[in-house]
C-alpha cells in the first residue's frame, strides 16, 4: 500500500463523532476521526514500514500521524528523526501517545527522553516523561538505573507544581508508574506522591483538574497490580 491508498482507507474509516472528540482534545484539521481500533486491520497488512510511516506523518493529518506511529520501525529512527517528529507533534495526543510511544520501543529511548525532559519545552518535556512511563511499564527493572530514577522522582517533587500543564500530567503519571511498575523504588515513589499532594492543572476553558498520584497508587496496589508490566508498548 502506498500513502495515497492508506489515506483513502483512513478517510473511509472516519467518524464525525470521533472527529469531534479529537478536535475537543486539541487536534486541528485535517482530521478524519478514525478510532484507533479500526486501524488494526490495515496495520496487519502493512506491518512495519518506516518509509511509509514518514510519508504519513508528514501529511499533518492527525489520523495519518497516529497510524504512522503504529507502523513505524523505532530502531530505524535516529535521534534527529525523533526530534523531527516531536517538532510536528502540536498537541499532547501526538507527543505523548504517538511520539513517546514510538520512542519507547527504540534502543535510544532513554537518551532522547532525557534530552527532551531537560528542554524546558512543554510538549517535549511531556513526551520525555511519558516515554519513561511507557518504558517502565514494559521493560524489566534491570534495564534502569535505580539512582537515576530516584533523582527523577526528586526532580518531579521539586518542580511539578511550577511546570507547564501537560508536563504536570506526564510527571504525575511518572510518579504513579514508578510506584506501580518499578518495584525497587515503590516506597520512595509513594513518599514522593504524598509529598507532592494534589496537582492542579488548567484545561483551557474547562474547569481546572486535580491530579492525585497517591490515590491512584493505592488503588493499583489494592488491585494487586504492583510490579505490572505490559507485553507490548504499541497496540
Amino acid at each position: 500500500m502506498n500513502v495515497e491508498m492508506v489515506m483513502q482507507e483512513l478517510e473511509a474509516l472516519g467518524k464525525e463523532r470521533t472527529k469531534k472528540i479529537y478536535l475537543s482534545n486539541g487536534a486541528s484539521e485535517p482530521v478524519f476521526g478514525v478510532a484507533t481500533g479500526a486501524m488494526k486491520p490495515i496495520a496487519k497488512i502493512i506491518k512495519r514500514n518506516q518509509p511509509l510511516a514518514e510519508q504519513l506523518y508528514a501529511t499533518g493529518n492527525y489520523d495519518a500521524m497516529y497510524f504512522a506511529g503504529v507502523i513505524a520501525d523505532p530502531n530505524a529512527m535516529t535521534e534527529a528523526d525523533f526530534d523531527r517528529w516531536i517538532d510536528s507533534a502540536y498537541f499532547y495526543m501526538l507527543s505523548d501517545f504517538v511520539v513517546a510511544v514510538t520512542l519507547a520501543e527504540a534502543d535510544i529511548a532513554q537518551q532522547v527522553a532525557d534530552k527532551w525532559i531537560a528542554s524546558g519545552e512543554e510538549l517535549r518535556m511531556s513526551a520525555g516523561w511519558s516515554c519513561y512511563c511507557w518504558l517502565l511499564g514494559n521493560r524489566p527493572d534491570a534495564e534502569f538505573s535505580e539512582s537515576k530514577l530516584a533523582k527523577m522522582l526528586e526532580q518531579v517533587a521539586n518542580t511539578i507544581h511550577d511546570s507547564p500543564e501537560r508536563t504536570k500530567y506526564a510527571m504525575n503519571n511518572f510518579v504513579y508508574t514508578v510506584a506501580v511498575s518499578y518495584v525497587p523504588l515503590h516506597k520512595k515513589a509513594v513518599e514522593t506522591a504524598e509529598a507532592i499532594g494534589p496537582v492542579e492543572v488548567q484545561r483551557g476553558k474547562a474547569k481546572s483538574k486535580l491530579l492525585l498520584a497517591s490515590d491512584n497508587i493505592r488503588k493499583a496496589v489494592d488491585k494487586g497490580q504492583l510490579g505490572f508490566k505490559r507485553k507490548y508498548v504499541r497496540c
